[in-house]
């Protein structure tokens, strides 16, 4: 018995030895080839950005005219009002080694402005949205979330919030058609939307 044990130790030793010595070498190859690709972006020269899909935000659509003397709101408006004279991009689901492989090193600078730029953006409108449902603008909101998601974001209260306003509206065929958007965004928070989109149903 104490022989059948002793054997079994040792060999259950043998077999966690080999699974980190393993381990340990696929991490190198994985941080190895990291390093690679990172050296690689790194001396990528500039390329254009003429193919960035470009957020416009359209003023002559969204419900500007609404709550526009309340303070936060005008607030809001004015956020967006100084973003739009600026590229605004949706970088959030790419890396920046890849941002330099596709754009160039030196375009890496710029290319955080425009994505920081959409943070904000996305940011502001839900804020904007909330404020208007809670004052009763429930179309409105449904304008300025409709118009968030077009831009691909990631905020998971902007996808539940206009799915309470299709359920509440009797329009469930547009919480499937959420579902499908929030299911094709290639972002770590995708699949918890996509969670939460389905227990509205």
């Amino acid at each position: 018995m104490n022989f059948f044990l002793l054997a079994s130790s040792i060999t259950f030793f043998f077999w966690l030895a080999y699974k980190l010595k393993k381990a340990r070498k696929t991490e190198s190859a994985s941080q190895n080839s990291f390093w690679d690709l990172e050296s690689k972006a790194n001396n990528t020269r500039r390329k254009p950005l003429d193919d960035l899909d470009y957020i416009k935000i359209p003023f002559d659509s969204l419900p500007f005219d609404i709550l526009a003397e309340d303070g936060q709101v005008a607030e809001y408006h004015d956020t967006l009002r100084i973003l739009s004279e600026n590229p605004i991009v949706n970088l959030s689901c790419i890396t920046n080694t890849d941002l330099k492989l596709r754009y160039g090193a030196p375009n890496i600078t710029i290319l955080s402005r425009y994505d920081s730029a959409y943070t904000v953006l996305a940011r502001t409108l839900q804020q904007w949205a909330i404020k208007l449902s809670e004052a009763g603008f429930v179309k409105e909101a449904r304008e300025v979330l409709e118009f968030a998601v077009k831009t691909r974001t990631d905020v998971s209260g902007t996808y539940i919030k206009l799915a309470e306003i299709y359920l509440n509206t009797g329009k469930m065929e547009k919480i499937d058609e959420l579902i499908l958007t929030a299911e094709g965004l290639d972002s770590s928070h995708g699949e918890g939307i996509v969670r939460k989109l389905r227990g509205l149903r």
